[in-house]
């Protein structure tokens, strides 16, 4: 098969496209044929080697469509059904989904109800169901004025469109770094935009909020927690801002008298949370449409352009004669 193998950490050319030997099944395991897969941040920082755990040569992928090739688990997959799969160590301690084939864990793959064209389904495992955790942690209401930091992200767009299409009231404002992109962000849907060159803070004036989430994480959390009004929920999810943790938090100090911290780690796959999602999208006719698709080919330039400044939203791969399943 033809698969994306990264021989050593580097810039999206090091993402080599090779034939490498079909996985074979093994027990507890099944092959799924990939449709199409989304493309993630971690995967490129797992490509520059900023993921300590991951052995080089790997084929990256932390989320996939597919469909079932062969499966030591009859009983629960059967070829040519359609799945979903994400995390779960997939493209880190074992291949991903950059590849014609993945194998995966049994308990990994996940059956879902949904009618979404294929383009729409590809782009949602990793990114909605990120977004949607976050959605359910903030328990919105319709006077809410929410803040999205780093809003360009796909999982900032995805929030966005979550949040509009639960209660389009709900006043959203978007933060970006770039002026170039506000139009972008208006056009997305966002009530307003503010445009913050330093990702570790917001301008001075800026207002205080309602909700909060904040996709940089812990380089701008403490930031995002002094920009809260009273009862109010930071969700910080992501680490768009390149630091892992944050230093020398206070809880005392650093949250506010009734505010609140929290986060969602999309590593805890469920099911039924998964199902969940697709119905409410169904159900608000959420739009989950990518911004950005690209061919098998042309991986190295997905990576390219999501790293790039003018990026915007979901960025997701089409295997060749994918479109037509």
């Amino acid at each position: 098969m033809q698969a994306y193998v990264v021989n050593h950490a580097g810039g999206p050319e090091v993402l080599q496209l090779t034939t490498v030997p079909t996985p074979p099944v093994k027990p507890g395991w099944t092959r799924v044929k990939v449709l199409g897969f989304g493309v993630n941040h971690s995967e490129i920082f797992t490509r520059e080697g900023q993921s300590p755990s991951v052995q080089f040569p790997r084929i990256l992928g932390i989320e996939v469509v597919g469909l079932v090739d062969e499966t030591s688990d009859p009983t629960a997959f059967a070829p040519g059904q359609r799945v979903v799969s994400i995390m779960g160590e997939m493209g880190r301690a074992y291949d991903g989904s950059y590849a014609e084939y993945v194998l995966l864990p049994n308990d990994q793959l996940y059956t879902v109800q949904t009618t979404l064209p294929l383009a729409d389904l590809v782009a949602t495992p990793e990114t909605y169901y990120t977004a949607y955790g976050i959605f359910k942690s903030l328990h919105l209401q319709a006077t809410d004025r929410v803040l999205i930091r780093a809003a360009t992200s796909g999982v900032g767009l995805a929030d966005l469109r979550l949040i509009k299409a639960f209660n389009p009231q709900i006043h959203v404002t978007g933060t970006s770094r770039r002026a170039a992109k506000r139009q972008q962000l208006l056009d997305a849907g966002f009530d307003a935009v503010i445009v913050a060159p330093d990702s570790a803070q917001l301008p001075a004036g800026t207002a205080h909020f309602d909700k909060i989430i904040d996709l940089i994480g812990p380089l701008s959390v403490k930031d995002s927690l002094r920009h809260l009004n009273e009862n109010g929920i930071v969700n910080a999810t992501g680490e768009l801002g390149g630091v892992w943790t944050v230093l020398d938090l206070d809880p005392i100090m650093d949250i506010p008298n009734n505010a609140y911290l929290t986060g969602f780690s999309s590593g805890d796959v469920s099911q039924a949370l998964l199902q969940e999602l697709f119905d409410f999208i169904a159900r608000y006719r959420v739009p989950v449409a990518p911004t950005k698709v690209f061919s098998f080919d042309q991986v190295p330039a997905a990576h390219a352009y999501l790293q790039s400044a003018g990026s915007f939203g979901k960025v997701i791969v089409l295997l060749d004669g994918a479109r037509q399943e």
